[in-house]
């Protein structure tokens, strides 16, 4: 049992850019697009950008594409302004569930992921329904791999201000960051390592195992269908998933 299922998501967000890379990359233009409209088109003085410059070249975006989506947020055309919103509600089997949204039509969106949730066994609650079931921090993740110097990586991590490192999975190293630290110790990290995932966001205090195939089944689908909407940006979740 992976105690964060952190590596299932991954591999499953990876897959999704091979298969939809178009589908990502508007995503993470939109994403590039709002941090300019909020706070200028230099990452030098825009924290919001840099972090989403970091997330785009995670996921691979070419450069010419994080440059194009800049350069239309700031110049002329760059008039659409999405909103960010968090949903909350429960999945299957009482999993809390949190999705964070960019839209244009706040109605659109809560009616799509309304029918979503309804559709595969769960319910859209109000705000403040699950929130207080996480907390906000900074997540990095490091493939482990021969190569990489694990002892370095912890030492540089707690050096960098980071509160916990992880080393339990046999796939990846998770470093967790208070929310305040998270581009601090992100970008010193960067210099010397590849993250292969990192998000700023709710983290669960405490994990649910579900028990029921079909409860299973329908919380598969409900993360996959919810990712797939073209408003959403993360989903997040406290169900403990089996590696």
């Amino acid at each position: 049992m992976a105690r964060h299922s952190k590596w299932i998501n991954i591999k499953r967000r990876k897959e999704v850019v091979d298969d939809k890379c178009g589908k990502v990359f508007s995503n993470l233009g939109r994403v590039l697009q709002q941090a300019v409209r909020t706070g200028g088109p230099d990452p030098a003085s825009n924290s919001l950008l840099r972090d989403a410059i970091a997330k785009a070249k995670s996921y691979n975006m070419p450069n010419d594409n994080i440059k194009r989506s800049i350069e239309r947020a700031a110049g002329e055309g760059g008039d659409q302004s999405f909103e960010e919103i968090y949903y909350e509600g429960y999945g299957p089997g009482g999993v809390a569930v949190m999705v964070r949204a960019l839209t244009d039509n706040r109605n659109r969106t809560a009616g799509e992921i309304r029918h979503i949730f309804s559709k595969y066994g769960g319910n859209l609650g109000t705000d403040g329904c699950v929130s207080f079931q996480f907390d906000r921090k900074g997540i990095l993740i490091l493939e482990r791999t021969d190569t990489l110097d694990e002892d370095a990586v912890f030492m540089e991590a707690l050096e960098a201000g980071a509160e916990d490192v992880d080393l339990d999975d046999e796939h990846m190293i998770e470093i967790t960051t208070s929310a305040d630290l998270y581009g601090s110790v992100r970008d010193r990290l960067a210099h010397s390592y590849e993250m292969i995932d990192q998000h700023l966001g709710p983290v669960p205090f405490n994990w649910v195992i579900l028990s029921s195939e079909d409860d299973i089944d329908n919380m598969e689908k409900l993360i996959d269908r919810l990712e797939d909407d073209d408003d959403v940006q993360d989903v997040f979740h406290n169900w403990e998933q089996e590696d």
